[in-house]
């Protein structure tokens, strides 16, 4: 008989599966070799899975009864020449209603998800994928899921919140080791409705070969409004920047409901732009001892790295990690780059 559940704490599965691991003293994590020795590396352990998940019913609202509202004056007119406008949810259009309700979604299942590390005794979580589904049988609802290693540091200091972030062992090694830790997974979300105005429709049908302007400056905006709704969050998590993990963009056709209203027909195109990523902010763990060199430099070493250096930097094919290491390799030397 399943235990009732209110939607506060843990879920009763949830807290079965810990308890039983806190009895058996093990702990399951879906890392590699690699990822696991990397962590340990930099004074970390894993502690075992955690998981957080959320089903949300997603209905049609607002006026019109639906979020994809172009805000185009001339939609009742289908010759009107005037251009229509890139409805952006991010800048107050109605499409902003069905994004705050995937953001409430992800923020619930990614705090179900902070709490089982907090349970298992975690201070965070590493390795973390997001998934969004649609539920089984009923098309109106979304599962939003998150799924990670928790993590524990040695030693008795305790993170206040647990750390959420995409980047697997190594990734998540190599970020500590640089002086940086991972704040919170995040996700920038933008949706942008615009209307098939006739100048829209004549370039999309034309015969020769032309750019679509409308949906160019759509799918722009889109992606702009995305990483900017991004950028907000990180700021707003006391971050120092954010590092991408993934994003996508959708495009389809929705009737237009404005030009219906007036008992004409049209189409607008929409656009959803997702951005995924981790906040990180930077750390000092005290003065950071001088670099030694390994191997004695034989000959004029430093005066062969500045030629080298100069050469990457001049040329328009130069690769900024190598300009980045020579540089280094200068600085051990007490040379100046």
């Amino acid at each position: 008989m399943s235990v009732p559940w209110s939607g506060g704490g843990l879920p009763p599965a949830a807290e079965q599966r810990i308890a039983e691991a806190r009895r058996s003293g093990t702990w399951s994590s879906a890392l590699s070799t690699g990822e696991f020795t990397a962590i340990r590396s930099v004074g970390f352990e894993p502690v075992g899975q955690a998981m957080g998940s959320a089903v949300y019913h997603v209905g049609r609202s607002g006026q019109y009864w639906g979020y994809y509202d172009c805000l185009y004056l001339g939609a009742g007119f289908p010759l009107s020449g005037a251009p229509g406008p890139v409805a952006l949810s991010g800048e107050g259009a109605p499409a902003g209603a069905l994004v705050q309700v995937f953001d409430d979604a992800r923020r619930t299942a990614l705090h179900r998800l902070a709490a089982e590390c907090t349970a298992l005794g975690g201070d965070g979580v590493v390795a973390a994928e997001l998934t969004m589904a649609p539920f089984p049988s009923q098309p109106n609802c979304l599962e939003f899921k998150v799924i990670g290693t928790a993590v524990r540091a040695r030693g008795d200091v305790r993170s206040p919140h647990p750390f959420t972030c995409h980047l697997d062992g190594q990734g998540f090694a190599k970020l500590v080791s640089g002086g940086w830790v991972p704040v919170e997974l995040l996700v920038g979300m933008s949706i942008g409705v615009r209307h098939d105005d006739f100048g829209t429709r004549s370039q999309a049908l034309s015969w020769n070969n032309t750019e679509v302007g409308a949906w160019s400056e759509l799918v722009g905006d889109v992606r702009a409004d995305a990483r900017r709704q991004l950028e907000l969050q990180g700021l707003r998590r006391g971050g120092d920047g954010v590092i991408l993990a993934d994003g996508n963009l959708r495009v389809w056709r929705e009737a237009c409901m404005r030009a219906s209203r007036f008992g004409a027909e049209g189409e607008d195109h929409v656009a959803e732009s997702t951005m995924v990523g981790t906040t990180i902010a930077r750390f000092e763990a005290g003065a950071r001892r001088p670099p030694t060199l390994a191997v004695m430099p034989l000959g004029r070493r430093g005066e062969r790295l500045r030629r080298r250096l100069a050469a990457v930097e001049s040329s328009p094919y130069g690769d900024p990690a190598e300009s980045e290491r020579l540089a280094a390799e200068l600085s051990d030397l007490g040379e100046q780059g």
